[in-house]
Order: structure tokens, then C-alpha cells, then sequence
């Protein structure tokens, strides 16, 4: 019974010597073993077993892209002006025992590096170019490092210079040289909207103009067109009378009345000088005929 309790024990502890020696290294990871405090193998993403007591993870590494942000560096340009730059390094590790084994501390060697490059770099530029040139010296950079870091298992991806500063009067001076192209190019655009503005009130100007002689000429054609048609319509009837009057077969007596007619209207009138027919005497003797006739038809009163 007692050697059964020792078996039992020993495989308990067998068993869970087995279970904490079983390691699943998860993805975009890598484990560097050492065995008996010598390099022996790199696990990969997947289920590993350890011999106890013997093997020995030595690091974790991460496969992933990782980003270092380094502290501002002062650093001067060749026209002897001391500016504040600081960095960002993206990279990744592609070498896990070389990251392990090549340098004690990769990311203080990285930010050196890049310091001791940024220094380099920037010497030799003056200031106006060091402002204008920021992709240039970022890639100067990621060259000079990816180079130098590919003995630790690193691979340097992209370097971005974050901020650029420089002495507080050159800054004084960049805000007020700014802030001089930002109201020149308000009033650029202040004047554009006037004249904008001006072109628009001409044009509805022009416009209004243009409806209003379409409006008078329409008027004048419609005004025209009426009196056209009060003239035309004046000699219709003048046309229906005379048609009329032809139709009638009028004596010399009314014509003669209808003569005494138009000459008093044209008496009656604003002439200064009024030229009497010739015949205006027979005209006399046919009004008193007519009456004569008329008082005879005329019934006395008794």
C-alpha cells in the first residue's frame, strides 16, 4: 500500500513537471532556448515541450513592428545654430538570436546610434535646409541605422524626425514671417472675393438691364401691334361705310348734307384759316329744300 502512495506521488510530480515544462509560444513571437547556459534552438508560434532542469528559456522576443520615440537631441547645424530634434525609430526584430546575443541593450544602442547619426547628418546642413529637407535626412537615417543594426537582428523600417526646434528668437522671427504670408494671403483672398463680389453685381446688373429693355420692347410691339389694330379697324369701318353708302345709292341732296356735316366739324375745329367751297351756296339751297319738305310732312297743330 505504501509503495502504491509513492508511486502515485512521483507520477503527480512527473505530471506536473511535464505540464510547466509544455510552452506555447503565441503568434508573432519567438523563444530563444539556451541549453546547459549554451544557445541551442529558436522556438517558433506553436506547442514546445522543455527538458526540465536542462533547457532554459533565455528571451522573449516580439516579432512585431515596434516604434521607439527618443527624448530631443540638441544638435548643431553648420551655420553654428543649436536645435532640439527628437525621433522616432520604427523597426522589427528578424533574428531573434541575434537580437539576444548581438548587443546587451538593443534600444539604448539604437537611440546612440541615431543620436550620433542625427549629429552627423545635421552638421553638415545649414538651418534653412534642415527645415526644408526632413524626408532627406529621414532617410539618411534609416539607411545609416539599418545597416548598423543588422548584425543585432534588427531591421530599421523608418525613422521620422517628430519636431524640429529651433533657438527661441529664430522661432520669434518664423512665427512673425508666418503670420506675414498668412495676412498677405488673407488680403489675396479678400481681394479675390471683391472682385468676385463686383464681377456678380455687374452680371445681375447686366442681367437686370437686359430684362428690362426685353420688357420695354415688348411693351412698344404689344402698344404698336394695338394701335395697328385700332387703325386697321378705324379703316374697316370707314371701308363698311363707304361700302354701305355705295350700296345705298345716295342722291346729291345727301351728299351733299353730309358735305355741310364734315365742313361744320372742321369750323368747329382749331384751323385759323377755313377755305369755304364754291359751292357752298348750293349746299344752302339743299338745307332749305330739305326743310321746306320736312315742314310739310310736318302735321300742324289746330
Amino acid at each position: 500500500m505504501g509503495q502504491i502512495i509513492v508511486i502515485a506521488v512521483i507520477a503527480v510530480i512527473v505530471l506536473i513537471v511535464i505540464v510547466k515544462n509544455i510552452k506555447i509560444v503565441p503568434q508573432a513571437h519567438a523563444y530563444v532556448i539556451e541549453r546547459l547556459g549554451a544557445f541551442y534552438t529558436t522556438w517558433d508560434t506553436g506547442l514546445h515541450l522543455k527538458i526540465p532542469f536542462i533547457d532554459r528559456i533565455s528571451k522573449r522576443v516580439s516579432l512585431k513592428e515596434q516604434v521607439v520615440d527618443f527624448p530631443p537631441q540638441p544638435v548643431i547645424t553648420r551655420d553654428n545654430v543649436t536645435m532640439q530634434i527628437d525621433t522616432v525609430v520604427y523597426f522589427e526584430i528578424t533574428d531573434p538570436k541575434l537580437y539576444t546575443y548581438g548587443v546587451e541593450n538593443p534600444l539604448a544602442a539604437i537611440e546612440n546610434l541615431t543620436a550620433t547619426t542625427l549629429r552627423n547628418i545635421i552638421g553638415d546642413l545649414e538651418l534653412d535646409s534642415t527645415l526644408t529637407s526632413r524626408d532627406t535626412i529621414n532617410d539618411k537615417i534609416r539607411i545609416i541605422l539599418d545597416e548598423a543594426t543588422d548584425a543585432w537582428g534588427i531591421k530599421v523600417i523608418r525613422v521620422e524626425l517628430k519636431n524640429i526646434l529651433p533657438p527661441r528668437e529664430i522661432q520669434d522671427a518664423m512665427e512673425k514671417q508666418m503670420k506675414a504670408e498668412r495676412e498677405r494671403r488673407a488680403r489675396i483672398l479678400d481681394a479675390e472675393g471683391e472682385k468676385r463680389s463686383q464681377v456678380l453685381v455687374a452680371e445681375g446688373m447686366k442681367e437686370s438691364a437686359i430684362l428690362k429693355a426685353d420688357a420695354v420692347r415688348e411693351q412698344k410691339i404689344r402698344e404698336a401691334s394695338g394701335e395697328a389694330e385700332a387703325i386697321l379697324t378705324v379703316q374697316r369701318a370707314n371701308a363698311d361705310a363707304i361700302k354701305m353708302l355705295n350700296e345705298a345709292c345716295p342722291n346729291d341732296q345727301v351728299i351733299a348734307i353730309r358735305s355741310l356735316e364734315a365742313f361744320a366739324k372742321a369750323a368747329n375745329g382749331k384751323a385759323t384759316k377755313i377755305i369755304i367751297p364754291s359751292d357752298i351756296q348750293n349746299m344752302a339751297g339743299y338745307v332749305s329744300s330739305l326743310k321746306a319738305i320736312w315742314d310739310s310732312d310736318t302735321p300742324k297743330e289746330e
